[in-house]
């Protein structure tokens, strides 16, 4: 997961790591958008900013004391620096490189602690206009701070207590007895703001991984786990439009399982799944990471090979041969054999877009199914012509069952 304007930075500092926290057993992506949602939008930053100095403004011209002028400037300095980090983040998360987080996190909590500054010099003064309106203040910022941070609710716990706990020794520095109260009312009301932190955070990530699950289930295959057609038209999708990989070959390696059939009719389909399960162990073992593996259903598969010649693709395709085709041990000791076949296309050679590189691999594949099992081809030009005919007829299924060759 990410956010849609980049990707944010983890904290590394001891103390902003530990506020920024989301428990464990959160998945790295996840973390990465707990984080990005932390830095929120320049509108929602510029109502609270806004609201904070105009406020401390306000209370200054009325007492202008230095105690709330050095509030002012200290509401400018932190809202300034935070807005110089905001920006900053954006555009370093935008052009991928690291962002300012541990400032923006340090920066957060000042700024929290300059509200509570102000709510306690304020209720010192004894003026109540100026303690009204700074409470006033306070308390609304408390109810953005649970909701804009409750990603992270160490952070949004701490920030609560530094902007409205200082009411409490404010209010005992007023010395009226009806502010005691405060006493008993600030302390529900920061673990009740606390609490209702901690548990937008779960619902929030519980949220995330249902998500992270569909957008999984959406582009892979339940069976072997590898990605589906949908995901892998995707990748090559990506592939195709990346700039680097306009300029660097790469191969389409179509695969289709030999005498699979024979095997779901002997042994039943729980062998055969159990055969298909092995086979994409084998394709995933056999292939470097940066290859793209995917089932497109029933016994085909295809292969997205990164940075290869013809040449090298038809020494991928006769090494998948040799790690399928070893006989598969399957329940009760049955023994099952299988073979594939390959059918190859090199892009930009035989095409530059996936259907059309998935429609000539297809036709390589039907050529090697041709000449016998086990065998590996690549696209020639009659492929491509067969592949072209084939897509101008619209055909939509383009790979038929050829389980029982």
């Amino acid at each position: 997961m990410q956010s849609e304007k980049g990707r944010y930075s983890q904290p590394r500092w001891g103390v902003t790591r530990w506020l920024a926290d989301a428990g464990p057993g959160v998945p790295d992506d996840i973390r990465s958008a707990l984080i990005g949602d932390l830095y929120g939008s320049l509108p929602v930053f510029a109502a609270g900013a806004v609201n904070t100095v105009a406020v401390a403004a306000v209370i200054a011209i009325r007492e202008p004391t230095t105690p709330f002028i050095a509030w002012v400037i200290l509401e400018l300095v932190i809202c300034l620096s935070r807005l110089a980090v905001l920006l900053a983040a954006h555009r370093a998360a935008r052009e991928g490189r690291p962002t300012p987080t541990d400032p923006h996190l340090v920066l957060a909590v000042a700024w929290s602690a300059s509200v509570g500054f102000g709510i306690l010099i304020s209720l010192a003064s004894g003026d109540w206009v100026v303690a009204m309106l700074a409470s006033l203040s306070a308390a609304a910022m408390v109810g953005g701070i649970c909701f804009r941070n409750f990603s992270a609710p160490r952070l949004a716990g701490t920030m609560i207590l530094l902007s409205l706990g200082p009411i409490v020794p404010g209010a005992a520095l007023a010395g009226e007895p009806l502010l005691f109260i405060v006493f008993l009312q600030v302390p529900m009301y920061l673990a009740a703001m606390s609490v209702a932190a901690f548990r937008l955070n779960k619902m929030l990530i519980a949220t995330m991984r249902a998500e992270r699950e569909n957008g999984h289930l959406a582009h892979h295959d339940t069976l072997t786990g590898l990605r589906n057609r949908a995901g892998f038209v995707a990748a090559l999708n990506t592939k195709l439009a990346a700039p680097a990989g306009n300029g660097r070959p790469f191969a389409l390696l179509f695969l289709d399982l030999d005498s699979f059939k024979p095997i779901n009719d002997t042994y039943g389909h729980a062998a055969g799944d159990q055969v298909l399960m092995l086979a994409a162990e084998r394709l995933r073992r056999a292939l470097p990471e940066t290859a793209v593996i995917a089932r497109l259903g029933g016994d085909e598969f295809v292969v997205l090979a990164n940075g290869v010649t013809a040449e090298q693709a038809l020494g991928i395709g006769q090494r998948i041969i040799q790690a399928v085709t070893i006989p598969y041990r399957l329940a009760d000791g049955i023994f099952a054999k299988v073979g594939v076949s390959v059918g190859v296309a090199v892009s930009p050679e035989h095409g530059t877009e996936a259907e059309e590189l998935l429609a000539v691999a297809d036709a390589a594949l039907y050529e090697a199914k041709s000449d016998g099992k086990a065998q590996c081809r690549l696209a020639s030009v009659a492929t491509n012509v067969a592949a072209l005919r084939r897509l101008t007829k619209m055909d939509p299924t383009p790979a038929l069952d050829r389980g029982a060759a």
